[in-house]
């Protein structure tokens, strides 16, 4: 079993208890963070919002069977009082915990179900080389996307690609997609097209800039269409990195490395992603 299915395994083995993302993690073997990312890139969800959904789903087929006392079914579902629960609750469905029980039926309500996860294998990985890099700055486009509503990507490269090559002070003719975690949360990404530059004085509007340390990556190459890279990300983290004896380094998350290997027009061809790691 991947270190998904072990998050899922244990989330839905214990989410009617007070599990925390830490306790999720140890189980599959990743960190916290890296856990988050790989969750999200695979369910389309963050952990947090999957097991809120799963215990008002429980909630919810509660009502509908008459539980007599909410307030007991609100402790359940992990809120300390009638009033938070009334409100989670009918932000999720649109109804209140009452009219679930009131009318005896879940009605048109959208239940979480399980994830069933995907049995389809994953890639096979090539080797990654390994590649000591000075610390660079980039400059580029920047969006933040949920995990399930990263499909905007494509039309930021296509906004990006307008400015390539006449950028102010870009270095060489390589291009970036960079993921970081979005303010320290597990429910989104923030995506950067970028270039190596010089200098950040006269960048475009709309532009920002990151600075990379200089650290050691793990290179891997995925061949093929770019529509496919979420699977090849997906072995990284839940297959490679546990099993490697390495730890990721930090920031960033990944770097996709677009070079004259790839084809802009069809999509197709080599794209290295890089994962910074440490011993």
């Amino acid at each position: 079993m991947n270190a998904i299915g072990k998050a899922v395994w244990f989330i839905e083995s214990h989410f009617a208890s007070d599990i925390t993302l830490e306790d999720v993690a140890e189980t599959a073997g990743l960190s916290r963070y890296h856990l988050s990312r790989v969750f999200g890139l695979t369910t389309g969800r963050s952990i947090s919002e999957y097991i809120r959904a799963r215990r008002l789903s429980a909630a919810a087929v509660s009502l509908a069977g008459g539980a007599p006392n909410i307030l007991a079914v609100a402790l359940d579902a992990g809120y300390n009082s009638h009033e938070a629960f009334t409100r989670a609750f009918r932000d999720h469905f649109g109804v209140t915990p009452e009219e679930v029980r009131n009318r005896g039926h879940l009605g048109d309500l959208d239940l979480m179900e399980p994830i069933r996860m995907d049995t389809t294998p994953l890639p096979n990985l090539e080797e990654p080389r390994f590649e000591t890099k000075p610390a660079i700055l980039t400059a580029g486009l920047q969006q933040t996307y949920s995990y399930g509503g990263n499909a905007g990507i494509p039309s930021q490269w296509q906004q990006f690609n307008v400015y390539f090559g006449e950028i102010p002070g870009q270095i060489g003719n390589v291009a970036y997609g960079i993921c970081t975690q979005a303010d320290g949360q597990d429910g989104s990404f923030q995506y950067m097209t970028a270039v190596e530059v010089r200098a950040t004085d006269s960048l475009p509007a709309g532009f920002e800039s990151l600075k990379l340390p200089a650290q050691t990556y793990a290179v891997f190459a995925h061949r093929g269409h770019i529509s496919s890279i979420q699977a090849t990300c997906h072995a990284i983290f839940a297959e490679w990195l546990p099993a490697s004896g390495y730890k990721h380094a930090g920031l960033p998350d990944l770097m996709e490395r677009y070079d004259d290997r790839f084809d802009v027009r069809t999509g197709t061809g080599l794209t290295e992603i890089w994962i910074p790691v440490t011993n």
